[in-house]
């Protein structure tokens, strides 16, 4: 991009707009540009395509990515002090770069830009989780997602079945997308460091998506099930139809929830 040489440092947008990071909207920002570049590209080829970024902060990883081919690049940002430093960024973008103020939770991406689209954001982690159920609902109008999680929740993602990490978030992802772990980021890298690792997912949607009834119910049968990890899921599913349920789902219903695929998920949930 060739307005980014006159672009400030960017701790000295921090400091120009009093945009310390506040514990409160879980801002860690990322200010190294070779990091960011890095995420960008693990997003795969943007050229031509229409990215959506949340949560942009001064924007580092906004200037990534209108350093990259994207066409245009909406980002939603709650924080007003942040809004302000996205603005000056918009001002040399050319057009490429347009600033809404809003929280993410409400707003619905497809509408912001037309396809080929994709998400790129370093998402504030005390909403990641429900954006990330949110855009699955919906995941058939994203060509990808490449998201910055806690180390934590992104193991969760990407977890398999029968093992510590495998959960709800778990099996709603698999079901949906295929994905994998890109990047993995030290607490260092951020302002202020966070007191965990954070890694980055990319998320790539598959061809056939569920309809929203369908996806409703597998949300409901995983919060079931995993409500009580402990319980057999003839426990576990009592109020959904339980042992019946199981046995016409070809389940063992002395088995536990983490120790099902995401297919037995599948099967329970057009079951019901």
């Amino acid at each position: 991009m060739s307005d980014r040489p006159a672009l400030l440092p960017l701790r000295e947008v921090i400091a120009a707009h009093g945009l310390g990071a506040r514990h409160s909207l879980g801002q860690h920002f990322l200010l190294d540009g070779n990091l960011t570049a890095r995420i960008v590209r693990a997003a795969g080829d943007l050229d031509g395509r229409n990215v959506i970024e949340v949560g942009p902060g001064p924007g580092g990883l906004t200037r990534a990515l209108l350093a990259s081919g994207a066409a245009k690049i909406v980002a939603i940002e709650l924080d007003p002090r942040a809004v302000g430093a996205i603005e000056d960024l918009a001002a040399v973008s050319a057009g490429r770069l347009t600033v809404m103020r809003a929280d993410a939770l409400r707003v619905d991406l497809p509408e912001l830009v037309p396809p080929p689209r994709q998400i790129v954001a370093n998402l504030p982690y005390n909403v990641a989780s429900p954006l990330l159920v949110r855009w699955l609902r919906q995941a058939s109008a994203y060509e990808r997602m490449t998201l910055m999680f806690q180390r934590e929740v992104a193991d969760r993602i990407v977890a398999a079945p029968d093992t510590a990490a495998y959960g709800r978030l778990s099996v709603l992802a698999g079901w949906i997308c295929d994905s994998h772990i890109a990047v993995r980021l030290p607490p260092e890298a951020f302002v202020p460091p966070p007191k965990v690792w954070s890694s980055v997912v990319v998320l790539t949607p598959r061809a056939e998506q569920p309809d929203p009834a369908l996806f409703a119910t597998m949300e409901r049968l995983t919060a079931a099930a995993f409500g009580q990890r402990r319980k057999m899921l003839r426990g576990a599913l009592k109020s959904l139809g339980g042992e019946a349920l199981l046995v016409r789902a070809e389940i063992a219903p002395d088995r536990r929830a983490e120790t099902l695929s995401v297919a037995e998920f599948d099967r329970l949930a057009r079951l019901l």
